[in-house]
């Protein structure tokens, strides 16, 4: 809770206003991370170790070193303003856990569409599954080290994304960073709201 004072000098409770965001994308591109680097409170993760049985369909070209996988969700709080407050919910990336997204997109304000350049292919669906649902996002492009760094307008035109569409670059291991993308996607998703009436 957060208290303020009226004229009369007594205090009152203030409730803040409380916003889900998700955060989307492919089979490894960040998205436990991001959650994790933001968070202001320990997130909680549903990890599991990969196994020989998940070869076959989890394919981890690119990120070879990726040793766990998000099996529901993961999910984060972080507090914007006084008054601000968002749930992060971390969606899984493989599409046999896709059915868990409609439960998960309930409600959101908006959503983080997580890229990452080696392998950008793997966020289309997820590109796919707001626009199709209408909800606002904002595509963040997690800058891995040692990957290619492409202009945010290569992007969008690799992505096809409607010219409103945000695409801002990040580092998901930075809070700072995390933050700013946040906050993008919050602008967005209210600016959006309003043209919707």
């Amino acid at each position: 809770m957060v208290y303020g004072h009226s004229d009369l000098g007594r205090s009152e409770v203030i409730d803040p206003i409380t916003l889900k965001i998700l955060v989307a994308g492919g089979f490894g591109a960040g998205k436990t991370t991001l959650v994790g680097a933001v968070s202001e409170i320990k997130p909680l993760r549903t990890e599991e170790l990969l196994t020989e049985a998940g070869r076959p369909v989890d394919d981890v070209a690119g990120v070879e070193t990726k040793t766990t996988t998000t099996v529901a969700m993961d999910f984060g709080r972080i507090t914007l303003r006084e008054n601000l407050v968002l749930y992060l919910f971390g969606t899984p990336g493989q599409d046999r856990f896709w059915f868990l997204w409609d439960e998960l997109a309930t409600g959101a304000l908006g959503a983080v569409v997580l890229a990452d350049t080696r392998r950008l292919e793997d966020c289309f669906a997820a590109v796919d599954y707001f626009e199709r649902r209408g909800i606002a996002f904002t595509v963040a492009v997690n800058c891995f080290d040692g990957a290619a760094r492409f202009p945010e307008e290569a992007v969008r035109d690799a992505l096809d994304l409607d010219p409103g569409t945000p695409v801002v670059l990040c580092d998901a291991r930075q809070r700072e960073s995390v933050k700013s993308v946040l906050i993008s996607v919050v602008e967005h998703a209210m600016m959006a709201s309003a043209v919707r009436g």
